[in-house]
C-alpha cells in the first residue's frame, strides 16, 4: 500500500465541531470527549488535529486511507427499528429437540436485575476481589449448586458450554491418567455436538476416539477416559456403575455428562463414582438465545484441583480476619503457566452462571425438585397417551426425553402435522422421533402432540383418563442444596434485596471508568442491550430449521460482511464464543491448511515473549510446540531474533502468533516485514485482535499480513464483560484459509474443520449488541472512536508521565490505545508493591488498570474512547495524589509500613469499629479526594490474603456460623 502524505487540520474549533456533525448522534453519545476537549487535549500533547496525532502514531504504511464501506448510521430508534425488521424473520416455534437446549422460564425479578441490569453485566473478571466480593458470593452460590447437585468436591465457575467442558474433561483425563493410553471412549448416546467438538480437539493432540456403545464396549480395552451421557440423548437413564467401575481399573477417569435439573431426582455421577461432571445449567433461567451465551458446569474430585479448567472462587480471609472471596489456585492461570497450560481457558460465562445460581436460590432445593418431577410426570403422561395411539417408546427408564418409534407412520406427515402447530420435533431418523419436555410445557402442549401423533384432532382419549408413575430408576436418596442461601430468598422482596446487596458490593462502569489495558472496557450502550432478551432471538432452539432463522441468517450475513470489511478478511466464522477458542480456532484453521497442502509436519508457532498468556496455551492445544521470539528494549519484536528463529524452524514453522498494536501498546513499525519473514518460510500470521480497538477504521489486519486474526466482540465491539464473561471471538481469515473455517455435525455450514463451540454460531443471542454498535456508529463514528481512543491514551501518558515513566513508545514518542507505567522503583524508593497502588485506587473509587501484565511491576491503562475528560482527568489526579502519598513515605513523613498505601483499601467498618492507631487520620484513609465526599464506593472487605485462601481451599459456602 503507498503511504498518503500526513493529513493536517487547523487548530480550529469550528471545524472541529462540523467534523463531529458528521457523526450520528449516537457516536457523539459513545465516545465521551467533546470537540472543546478534543483540542484542549491535542494542545497539550501539541498537536494541531486529531488526524495530525494519528499520522505520527500510526505507520503510515499500513493506514487505511479510505473510508470503510458500510451502511450509514443509524440512530438508536432508527437501528431498534431495523434490526427488530430483522427479527421478525425468526419464527418462534415450540421446540421440543432437546439435546442440552431447553425452553425456561427466566424469573422476571433475574431478568430485570441482573441480564438487564448494568451494575451486573459491566462489571470486569473479579482479579481485584475486594470491590467484586457480590459476584464472587454468586459464583459461590454457583460451584456449590453443582457440587451438591453432582455429588463431586469441587467445581470451577463455569465453562463456555457443555462441549467444550467435554473437551475439558477429555484434556484433563489425558493429563492425569497414567496408564500411556491414548484412546478415549465416547458414548453414542453423547449429544451428537458434544462427539464433534471432542473430535475437533482431540484430532491436533493425536488423541484417538472410540465412538461406540456403552453397554457392548470392552472397558477393559486400553482408555484413559470416557464420556457418558446422563441421562442420553435419546433420554434413557442407564446405570453406569460397572462402566465407571470397569474404566477405573485400569486407571482410566470416567466423566459424565449429566443435566443438572435432573440430577434433583436421579442418583448424582459422583455417587455413581464418576471422577468428573460437566453439563450446561442453560435450562436454570437462561433463555436459548439460537445457541447462547450459556454457563457449563465442570466438576471433579478434590485431588485434581490443581487440573481444572478455567476458574474457581475460594474462600480466604482479608486483614481483619473476616471471611472474604477471591479467584483461587491462580498458579493454574495461563498468564502465569503459559505453554505448560493444561487449558487456554480465560474467561468464564459469569452473568450466566450468576443467572443459574440464582435462579436455584429463588426456587430453593424444593422448587427445583417440584420443576422436576412436574416435567417427569408431564413426560409420563405424554408416553402413556403415545402408547394408547399404538406407538413404542424405546426406553422405559427417562426423565424428560421420549424416543418414539414411528411403526408404519410416515416421518413426513408427522412432520407436517407438527409444522402445523409451530412445533419442533427431533429427528432421529426416518423411523424415530424424540420429544423432549421442559419447565414451559403445559397439558396443552401434551394434546398438542398427541394430536401430532394421531393426525387428527379427535383423540381416542382425554389426558385425565391416563395413568402414569414415576419412569425412572436411580432416584436419589442424597440431600442437596441445604446451604441457607438455597432456602431463605424465595419471595420477590428477599431475592430483590439480597442481588442488590451483592450489587453494591461490586465497582462496575456505573461506578467510575475501568482503566485496564488489553481489556477494553467501553460503554455498552443500553440501546444494543435491548434486543437481546426480545423473544425474537432469546427463544429459538439452536437446531431449529433453518427455515425459521431468517432473521439470525440476515444478522450473521450482515455483522459477518461488516466484520470483514473492517478487517480486511476474505471470511468470518462467528462459533469461536470467547477470545480464548478464537485463538485456538485460528491456530486450527492454519493446522488444517497445512495439513490439506500435505505439510502436516509444520508444527513450530513463534510466540513474542511479549504475547497474551492463552497464546501459547491455545498453540499446544492445536499439537503446536511454542517458540519464544525476544522482544528489543522498546518492547518490539526482535527482527533478527525473528528471522534466526524462522530460517532454523523453516522446514517446520507453522505460525507466528502476533498482538498488534503490540502487547507493550505501542504501534511496531516494522509489522509488515514480520509479516513478510514468516510468510517467506512458509507460515501463516494469526494476529491477536485484542488491541482491535486501536486499528478500527485505520488500519486493517488483512491489509497488514495477517492470515486470521479473532476479534473480541466483549472489547472492541461492545459485548459487555459481565463480570467475566460472557464473551465471543469471532475469527477472520484470508481467502486462502476460508475452506477450513468451522463446520457442525447438526447444522451443516460447509467448513471442513470439525466444530468448536457445542452451537453453530456460537452466542448467537448477545451477536445483537455488536450488530447495534456497528450499526449506530457507522464508519465516521468507527474511525472516530478509534482515533478518540489513542488520544485519550495518550493524554494519559502524558499528564502522568512526571510521576511513573511511561515504559514503551513508539518511534515519535506516543503509544497506541494503551500506555503501560513503570512503577518497579517505587519498591526500592518505598517499599511500595505494585498491588499497594492497586488497592489505594479502590479508596479513591477506581478499579486499578492491569497490574504486573505484559511486566511485572507496571500498570496497563487504557482509558478505551467512551469516557469523559472530566473522568481521564478524575483518575489521573488519583494517580498523582498517591503519588504524592509514596513521596511522603520516601521522605519520612509517612511510616513505610503503617501508612494509607499498605493498608489499603479501607473499609467503613474499619474507620468506625475499634480505636483508631494509624498514623494518618480516617479522613485521609477514606477521603482521599474531593470526589469521594459527593460519592464514596465502599470496598466490602480489607485486603485479602489469597495465600491463606490457597492453603485452607475451599470452593463452596460455608456454615453460617463462619460468618459470625
Amino acid at each position: 500500500m503507498v503511504a498518503n502524505p500526513p493529513r493536517t487540520q487547523p487548530s480550529d474549533n469550528k471545524i472541529l465541531a462540523k467534523s463531529s456533525q458528521k457523526l450520528s448522534n449516537f457516536a457523539q453519545r459513545h465516545i465521551g470527549i467533546n470537540p472543546d476537549d478534543i483540542q484542549q487535549m491535542l494542545d497539550i500533547l501539541g498537536f494541531s488535529s486529531l488526524d495530525a496525532l494519528i499520522d505520527q502514531t500510526v505507520p503510515q504504511t499500513i493506514r487505511f486511507n479510505q473510508e470503510l464501506k458500510l451502511p450509514a448510521a443509524q440512530s438508536e430508534y432508527a437501528a431498534l427499528a431495523k434490526l427488530k425488521q430483522i427479527a421478525d424473520k425468526n419464527q418462534v416455534y415450540r421446540s421440543f429437540i432437546g439435546m442440552g437446549y431447553y425452553d425456561c422460564i427466566t424469573p422476571a425479578v433475574i431478568q430485570r436485575n441482573i441480564l438487564e441490569n448494568p451494575g451486573w453485566y459491566t462489571a470486569y473478571t473479579p482479579y481485584q476481589p475486594e470491590i467484586a466480593q457480590g459476584r464472587l458470593e454468586a459464583l459461590l452460590n454457583f460451584q456449590t449448586m453443582i457440587i451438591d447437585l453432582t455429588g463431586l468436591e469441587i467445581a470451577n465457575a463455569s465453562l463456555l458450554d457443555e462441549a467444550t467442558a467435554a473437551a475439558e474433561a477429555m484434556s484433563m483425563s489425558y493429563g492425569v491418567c497414567k496408564n500411556k493410553a491414548n484412546s478415549f471412549f465416547v458414548s453414542r448416546e453423547c449429544h451428537p455436538q458434544t462427539i464433534d467438538v471432542l473430535q475437533t480437539r482431540a484430532k491436533p493432540l493425536g488423541i484417538n476416539i472410540i465412538i461406540g456403545d456403552h453397554q457392548t464396549f470392552d472397558f477393559t480395552e486400553s482408555i484413559f477416559g470416557a464420556i457418558l451421557q446422563y441421562p442420553a440423548s435419546d433420554g434413557t437413564i442407564y446405570d453406569y456403575r460397572n462402566v465407571i467401575t470397569q474404566s477405573h481399573a485400569q486407571g482410566a477417569l470416567v466423566t459424565v455428562a449429566a443435566d443438572p435439573l435432573s440430577l434433583t431426582l436421579l442418583t448424582p455421577p459422583g455417587e455413581l463414582g464418576a471422577d468428573i461432571a460437566v453439563g450446561s445449567t442453560q435450562r436454570f433461567g437462561i433463555p436459548l438465545g439460537f445457541g447462547g451465551p450459556h454457563a457449563a458446569y465442570f466438576a471433579t474430585k478434590e485431588e485434581y484441583k490443581r487440573l481444572v479448567p478455567g476458574r474457581i472462587v475460594g474462600v480466604s480471609k482479608d486483614v481483619n480476619g473476616k471471611p472474604a472471596l477471591r479467584l483461587a489456585l491462580q498458579t493454574r492461570e495461563q498468564h502465569i503457566r503459559r505453554d505448560k497450560a493444561t487449558s487456554n481457558i480465560c474467561t468464564a460465562q459469569v452473568l450466566l452462571a450468576v443467572m443459574a445460581s440464582m435462579y436455584a436460590v429463588y426456587h430453593g432445593p424444593d422448587g427445583l425438585r417440584r420443576i422436576a418431577e412436574n416435567i417427569h410426570q408431564l413426560t409420563a403422561t405424554l408416553a402413556a397417551g403415545l402408547k394408547k395411539l399404538g406407538y413404542k417408546i424405546t426406553s422405559e427408564n427417562f426423565f424428560d426425553t421420549l424416543r418414539v418409534e414411528l411403526g408404519n407412520t410416515r416421518l413426513d406427515a408427522i412432520l407436517d402435522a407438527a409444522n402445523e402447530r409451530n412445533i419442533n420435533l427431533r429427528i432421529f431418523d426416518n423411523s424415530t422421533i424424540g420429544i423432549s419436555l421442559d419447565e414451559t410445557t403445559t397439558p396443552e402442549d401434551l394434546i398438542d402432540l398427541w394430536q401430532i401423533f394421531a393426525l387428527k384432532d379427535n383423540l381416542p382419549f382425554t389426558g385425565e383418563e391416563l395413568t402414569s408413575f414415576p419412569n425412572y430408576q436411580l432416584s436419589r436418596q442424597s440431600k442437596y442444596l441445604t446451604h441457607p442461601v438455597f432456602n431463605r430468598y424465595h419471595s420477590e422482596t428477599e431475592l430483590l434485596r439480597y442481588l442488590h446487596q451483592l450489587e453494591t458490593k461490586d465497582l462496575s462502569l456505573t461506578t467510575s471508568m475501568i482503566p485496564l489495558g488489553s481489556c477494553t472496557m467501553k460503554l455498552n450502550a443500553t440501546s444494543e442491550m435491548i434486543p437481546v432478551t426480545w423473544a425474537e432471538f432469546g427463544k429459538i432452539h439452536p437446531f431449529a430449521p433453518i427455515s425459521q432463522t431468517r432473521g439470525y441468517q440476515i444478522l450473521f450475513q450482515q455483522l459477518e460482511a461488516w466484520l470483514a470489511e473492517i478487517t480486511g478478511f476474505a471470511g468470518i466464522s462467528l462459533q469461536p464464543n470467547a477470545g480464548s477458542q478464537g485463538e485456538y480456532t485460528g491456530l486450527l484453521v492454519i493446522h488444517e491448511y497445512h495439513q490439506n497442502r500435505g505439510e502436516g509436519h509444520r508444527n513450530i508457532c513463534l510466540i513474542p515473549q511479549s504475547a497474551h498468556g492463552t497464546n501459547p496455551a491455545s498453540a499446544v492445544m492445536c499439537g503446536m510446540k511454542v517458540v519464544g521470539v525476544a522482544c528489543d528494549d522498546q518492547g518490539n519484536i526482535d527482527i533478527e531474533d525473528l528471522k534466526t528463529k524462522a530460517e532454523k524452524h523453516s522446514h517446520e514453522l507453522a505460525a507466528l502468533m502476533v498482538t498488534y498494536p503490540s502487547t507493550h501498546g505501542v504501534f511496531e513499525e516494522a509489522i509488515q516485514d514480520i509479516c513478510a519473514i514468516v510468510h517467506n518460510h512458509g507460515g501463516q500470521v494469526y494476529m491477536d485482535g485484542a488491541n482491535m480497538n486501536a486499528q478500527v477504521g485505520i488500519c486493517r489486519p488483512g491489509d497488514i499480513g495477517a492470515d486470521v486474526c479473532h476479534l473480541n466482540l466483549h472489547k472492541t465491539f461492545c459485548i459487555p464483560h459481565g463480570g467475566g464473561g460472557p464473551g465471543m471471538g469471532p475469527i477472520g481469515v484470508a481467502s486462502h484459509l476460508v475452506p477450513f473455517l468451522p463446520g457442525h455435525s447438526v447444522v451443516k455450514m460447509g467448513g471442513e474443520l470439525g466444530a468448536v463451540s457445542a452451537a453453530p454460531w456460537g452466542s448467537a443471542s448477545i451477536l445483537v449488541i455488536s450488530w447495534m454498535y456497528i450499526a449506530m456508529m457507522g464508519a465516521d463514528g468507527l474511525t472516530q472512536a478509534t482515533k478518540v481512543a489513542i488520544l485519550n491514551a495518550n493524554y494519559i501518558a502524558k499528564r502522568l508521565e512526571s510521576y511513573y515513566p511511561v515504559l514503551y513508545q513508539g518511534k515519535n514518542g506516543l503509544v497506541a490505545h494503551e500506555c503501560i507505567l513503570d512503577l518497579r522503583s517505587l519498591k526500592k524508593s518505598a517499599h511500595i508493591e505494585i498491588d499497594d497502588i492497586a488497592k489505594r485506587l479502590m479508596d479513591y473509587g477506581f478499579h486499578a488498570p492491569t497490574v504486573s501484565w505484559p511486566v511485572a511491576g507496571t500498570i496497563m491503562v487504557e482509558p478505551t474512547e467512551s469516557e469523559s475528560k472530566q473522568e481521564l482527568d478524575r483518575f489521573c489526579n488519583a494517580l498523582i495524589a498517591i503519588r504524592e502519598e509514596v513521596a511522603a513515605i520516601e521522605s519520612g513523613k509517612m511510616d513505610i509500613q503503617d501508612n494509607v498505601l499498605k493498608n489499603a483499601p479501607h473499609t467503613a467498618e474499619s474507620l468506625i469499629i475499634g480505636e483508631w492507631n494509624h498514623p494518618y487520620s480516617r479522613e485521609q484513609a477514606a477521603y482521599p479526594a474531593p470526589w469521594n465526599k459527593e460519592y464514596k464506593f465502599w470496598p466490602s472487605v480489607g485486603r485479602i490474603d489469597a495465600a491463606f485462601g490457597d492453603r485452607n481451599f475451599v470452593c463452596s459456602c460455608l456454615p453460617m456460623e463462619a460468618y459470625s
